[in-house]
């Protein structure tokens, strides 16, 4: 019997926050053992730069760094996290500026400081030719407000977590965002299934976000990327395809995207 070799990849996890530790190493052989062979890491703020570059520098050839300033730890001080951020871009090679974005579930007070963060650090992905990596909860009208003010032929990247309608999801891609969809796709009552079942797989990209939002089997557990072949599968079903396509178009999308 013979199979179609594929190779996915995971746009968006936090791993490293087992950095340097043996469940770091078990986790990585879990998603190579499913064929999980690129993982795309995003720090969220200045302390957690170091364990992003330190298990990228384990696994080179597997894990690729991001950069950015997650909006829940843009604080009043955020000026003086970017610009350490910035330096860091300076001697570090990153594949994205992220994760950065929008948050107002957790505190609608800083919501300017977000906004201006946003701005700066899109600056700097469309002086770098980067994408961006967006983070966006409860935020969509203020996201799509930034996003059409923003909008140029340099400014794309990928809608992390994506959990919006599908007038959203439309609204992302016309302003040349990808859709990265996660272990949501496999939960119950939630209705992404029905969203991205209407998307065109070119512009959809695979992600976990472990060790948050794990799929259905692993809910309320902590997730890991090794799980990314259960949301492959349950879009693969959903576009009633095979898991070898999913993961060809969606692992392609992701390198032009990324460059890589």
């Amino acid at each position: 019997m013979s199979f179609e070799p594929y190779v996915l990849t995971d746009t968006h996890t936090h791993i490293y926050y087992h950095a340097g530790t043996g469940k770091l190493e078990e986790q990585m052989q879990r998603c190579f053992d499913h064929r999980i062979e690129r993982l795309f890491l995003p720090n969220v703020d200045t302390e957690s730069v170091s364990a992003v570059f330190q298990t990228v520098n384990d696994y080179p050839e597997h894990c690729f760094p991001m950069l950015g300033l997650h909006p829940c730890s843009v604080k009043e001080s955020y000026k003086d996290d970017l610009r350490q951020l910035e330096h860091l871009l300076s001697v570090h090679k990153v594949y994205a500026i992220g994760e950065i974005g929008l948050d107002l579930y957790w505190d609608k007070s800083t919501l300017a400081f977000q906004k201006e963060a946003f701005r700066i650090q899109v600056g700097w992905a469309k002086s770098l030719g980067l994408p961006i990596d967006i983070h966006c909860r409860e935020a969509f009208d203020e996201l799509f407000v930034l996003l059409n003010e923003l909008k140029d032929d340099r400014l794309f990247g990928v809608l992390h977590c994506f959990t919006g309608n599908l007038q959203q999801a439309h609204q992302a891609i016309e302003l040349g965002f990808s859709l990265g969809i996660g272990g949501v796709v496999t939960f119950k009552r939630a209705g992404l299934d029905l969203v991205v079942k209407e998307i065109d797989l070119s512009h959809i990209v695979l992600e976990t976000d472990a060790p948050y939002l794990a799929p259905v089997p692993f809910r309320g557990k902590e997730n890991e990327s090794s799980y990314l072949h259960h949301i492959a599968q349950k879009v693969a079903d959903l576009h009633e395809v095979d898991l070898a396509t999913v993961a060809k178009i969606t692992t392609e999308n992701a390198k032009k995207i990324f460059g890589i």
